[in-house]
C-alpha cells in the first residue's frame, strides 16, 4: 500500500466514525481520538488533525454528506501542496 491509500484508509477509519453531514470541523471534534492533536501518518510524514483542518481550510465544502467527499477534498490539499 503507497502512502496515499495509507493515509485515505487512516482517514477514512476516524472520520468515518462521524454523523453525516458534517456542517464543520467542529463536528468532527468528538470522534477525534485524541481530539485536534490525533495524529494520522503515512510516508514518512505526519499531520495532526489540526494541521489537516489548517490545510484544508480554503478548500472545504462544508456541509460534507459523507466521509469519501470529506476525505477526497483533504487528499486533494495535500497533494496540492507536495505533502501526499
Amino acid at each position: 500500500m503507497g502512502a496515499r491509500e495509507d493515509l485515505e484508509k487512516q482517514l477514512k477509519d476516524v472520520f468515518g466514525k462521524a454523523k453525516y453531514p458534517v456542517k464543520s470541523v467542529f463536528d468532527l471534534l468528538p470522534i477525534l481520538p485524541q481530539g485536534p492533536m490525533t495524529k494520522f501518518t503515512a510516508g514518512g510524514k505526519s499531520w495532526t488533525a489540526m494541521e489537516l483542518s489548517q490545510k484544508l481550510a480554503g478548500r472545504a465544502k462544508f456541509p460534507y454528506n459523507d466521509v469519501n467527499a470529506f476525505v477526497t477534498d483533504i487528499l486533494a490539499g495535500l497533494s496540492e501542496k507536495g505533502e501526499v
